[in-house]
């Protein structure tokens, strides 16, 4: 098994290269890969890039060039569900592209040809996930300072799982939220590579979960707190959610 922790933006992984044993880096494909060891097993760190193309390239190079079994999507989103707020993690138990609309030849939001328009991810990595976004939640006093916490209301950090949707857009605006609440209810969060990343690893038979942390309400306030929230709580999110999923696989046969 060879794991792949996949993240769009540098600050959704600051903290990941220090843990990493014996790390070394390879260039392919326009992207900077990290390869190393993390409790003993084969890890491969990469930045995607943002958009639904960039993470699915990447994803084919790390399955393709890197030989990578599983990969996780580690970052961001925008809150969409009821009671998913600033500050709350969302586990992806399925992953759907909002912008694909091949009607009327096609259901909307299907992926032609697929005869799908929901991509599941995989019940183990999502179940390690969740295990260890409940954990961080259960000490999240120990592990962000008390300003930090105030600032993002991480005291009342709460762990979602659901749809995740992904779109080649950023949704920062009330009316756009509020359509994409109305026409896709289930949705948790709105994102902008997970779902690609879904599929790529539908077509190569590799697992996939994908972890998000909420950044704002996906709304007309979507901006403002964005650069400020990557800094201090999202790639430390990551870090201990990815070491803690880490700890659930090695009790798990290899």
């Amino acid at each position: 098994m060879t794991l792949a922790i996949l993240s769009a933006l540098p600050q959704e992984q600051t903290g990941l290269r220090a843990l990493l044993d014996q790390p070394r880096l390879e260039q392919h494909a326009g992207r900077e890969y990290c390869l190393g060891l993390w409790a003993g097993r084969p890890v491969v760190l990469a930045l995607s890039r943002i958009g639904k193309v960039a993470a699915a390239t990447t994803a084919t190079a790390l399955i393709e060039r890197f030989g990578v079994t599983d990969i996780v999507f580690s970052g961001v989103a925008g809150g969409l569900g009821e009671g998913v707020t600033v500050g709350d993690v969302v586990v992806a138990s399925h992953c759907l592209q909002h912008d694909m609309d091949a009607s009327p030849l096609f259901p909307r939001y299907e992926v032609p040809l697929y005869g799908q328009a929901h991509f599941a991810c995989d019940p183990v990595l999502a179940e390690g996930l969740r295990v260890a976004a409940r954990a961080v939640q259960a000490r999240v006093e120990s592990h962000f300072d008390a300003s930090v916490r105030r600032q993002y209301g991480l005291d009342a950090m709460q762990v979602h799982q659901g749809l995740l949707i992904s779109g080649d857009r950023f949704v920062s605006a009330a009316d756009e939220a509020l359509g994409l609440r109305a026409r896709l209810p289930e949705a948790l969060a709105v994102e902008m590579e997970a779902a690609a990343v879904a599929q790529v690893c539908h077509d190569y038979g590799v697992r996939f979960a994908a972890l998000r942390t909420i950044s704002d309400r996906a709304d007309d306030q979507a901006h403002v707190d964005f650069p400020a929230f990557l800094e201090a709580v999202a790639g430390r999110c990551t870090t201990l959610i990815v070491g803690g999923l880490l700890d659930h696989l090695s009790q798990q046969p290899s």
